[in-house]
């Protein structure tokens, strides 16, 4: 199957990791990648932060750029959420019928990471071996607006030699919220503070995740107080086989 990965903006600029781990998985399960050089983002801090029309054009750059794909990986539920929440509403605003069926076309082939895994290629067991703990940070978006959050932990569970460990308070944010963390930092810091808690109180070796949007905030926390707590995405855990070494 030919799929086509739309990174996010930021996975591209910061966590390029990422995106390289998931192509690693898509091609072990005998599928090929292509990764479209126009694309860019989303949208979505443009449209949570008031920027409509800004929010509008990226849309339609979206839509050029994969209006024709057959199937859609992004490896962020967060932006899964905004395509999929967002998207139709922008067009309907817009006033332009064509956009909104441009939309409601392309919207059933876009895939969060784990949901193409599990909803569309029917795979749990990627192959992965991480002799590591780890706990699983479960993003608002995730959560919330997707509702797939137990599908990285099936995920997960299939990884051999990795032992899984419940993060208390799972359901709550880790404080960053985009902006929010901007705007908002005494309180984004404290809800940090609580999330980091509970990851240490699991002895985790490592945290993981579906947004490294999350996993920025949480991972920089983690670096500053010196735990040895290292925070990656879940297609890197899934990336990893016993031959290639366990990082």
């Amino acid at each position: 199957m030919l799929i086509s990965l739309f990174v996010a903006c930021y996975n591209d600029a910061l966590f390029p990791q990422t995106g390289k781990a998931v192509v690693t998985v898509l091609e072990r399960l005998g599928h090929t990648v292509e990764f479209r050089h126009r694309q860019t983002c989303c949208g979505q801090m443009h449209y949570n932060s008031g920027y409509q029309q800004e929010a509008l054009h990226l849309m339609r750059g979206f839509l050029d750029v994969f209006q024709d794909a057959a199937v859609i990986c992004v490896p962020s539920s967060s932006c899964v959420a905004m395509l999929r929440e967002h998207y139709p509403k922008l067009a309907a605003a817009s006033g332009e019928p064509q956009l909104l069926r441009q939309v409601e076309e392309v919207l059933p082939r876009i895939f969060e990471f784990s949901e193409l895994l599990i909803d569309r290629l029917g795979v749990t067991d990627v192959g992965a071996f991480y002799p590591h703990v780890v706990t699983m940070h479960t993003s608002c978006h995730a959560l919330r607006s997707l509702h797939s959050s137990g599908k990285a932990g099936e995920l997960l569970g299939q990884v051999r030699g990795l032992t899984l460990v419940e993060l208390p308070q799972s359901d709550e944010c880790c404080g960053f919220g985009g902006t929010f963390a901007v705007k908002n930092p005494d309180v984004s810091a404290a809800m940090l503070g609580d999330k980091l808690r509970c990851i240490l109180n699991t002895g985790a070796e490592a945290c993981t995740g579906v947004d490294n949007s999350c996993l920025m905030h949480i991972g920089g926390a983690l670096s500053r107080q010196r735990t040895g707590v290292r925070a990656l995405h879940l297609a890197e855990i899934l990336a990893a086989t016993k031959a290639g070494g366990s990082e």
